[in-house]
């Protein structure tokens, strides 16, 4: 039940001295195509004609405004002739709008947006009331060809740029989507158990060692000390790209994957039986060559 003093101040409020240049704060309370009205809490209502809503180009007014939405705007006129205040909220935006976007930056907030148009370099769509900028670059985290296919595509973004004084305002969908990935990924490499035996393909050698992908997206490095258990200079020496090869996952840390080869090789050592040695005596000579010793042992 109201109060003496909330009955007070909802009068105080109604009575009010508005003027052109305020920007009030209104519950909207209908929708048609041409205005939005707006409870202000006062002795008359806010009106807001539908062009000075936005000035995204492509605004749906049935689809951007429902009742119950709170809504600022600039006071255009007192008395719009039909008794009602007139108001923009194209105006208010101008003014607090960048309050907002710069806010979003600070947090990385991530927005969903309607591209709008393909421009050069890029495509064009609206943030709170104000033309924004997306370069190809940071469109997605695959290579952008056609920009045209992008239009009327909503997508995730975050704010990069916000420069009020030159009215800029660039957002970026790859950061969003970079983090989904690296998200995605960590979830994978998580679900990995050390000590596992997997099989993958060798796509990059470098002096250091050799990654190789595992498929789903994942790869992993076999560094130079645990591709073999003899002393080598070069991982070239004992792989290539494109080769197959099993490997034993050591260990996760860091959402990065470290594979040996050699371990396999230990393994098998270790279980495999010793098979019996038969000496060979040639006329010249006598040899045991390693690969004699081990043409019987089946290395599957």
């Amino acid at each position: 039940m109201e109060s003496m003093k909330d009955y007070e101040k909802e009068l105080e409020r109604s009575f009010r001295k508005i003027e052109e240049g305020d920007i009030l704060t209104g519950t909207v309370i209908a929708v048609s195509e041409e205005e939005v009205t707006l409870d202000l809490a006062y002795y008359t209502q806010g009106v807001i004609k539908v062009e000075n809503m936005s000035n995204d180009p492509n605004f749906s007014v049935f689809e951007s405004v429902k009742v119950g939405d709170e809504i600022e705007a600039t006071v255009v006129k007192v008395d719009d002739g039909r008794g009602n205040i007139e108001l923009s909220k194209k105006e208010a935006n101008d003014i607090l709008a960048w309050d907002k976007l710069a806010e979003m930056l600070e947090n990385e907030t991530i927005v969903s947006v309607k591209i709008a148009e393909s421009v050069n370099a890029g495509v064009v769509t609206f943030l709170e009331g104000i033309r924004a900028f997306i370069p190809v670059s940071q469109l997605s985290t695959n290579y952008v060809e056609d920009l045209d296919a992008w239009v009327g595509k909503t997508i995730d973004v975050r704010v990069i740029t916000v420069d009020k004084d030159k009215k800029k305002l660039v957002l970026s969908g790859k950061s969003v989507a970079r983090d989904r990935e690296e998200e995605a990924r960590n979830h994978k490499i998580s679900m990995l158990v050390p000590g596992s035996i997997v099989e993958g393909k060798v796509e990059t050698i470098k002096p250091y060692g050799a990654f190789v992908s595992l498929g789903d997206g994942l790869d992993g490095l076999i560094h130079i000390s645990q591709i073999s258990q003899k002393r080598i200079s070069s991982p070239y020496e004992v792989l290539k790209e494109g080769q197959t090869v099993k490997v034993k996952i050591l260990n996760t840390n860091d959402n990065r994957i470290s594979l040996s080869m050699k371990a396999l090789e230990e393994e098998m050592v270790d279980t495999e039986p010793s098979p019996e040695v038969e000496e060979y005596v040639s006329g010249e000579t006598v040899s045991t060559s390693l690969g004699s010793l081990l043409a019987g042992i089946k290395l599957d």
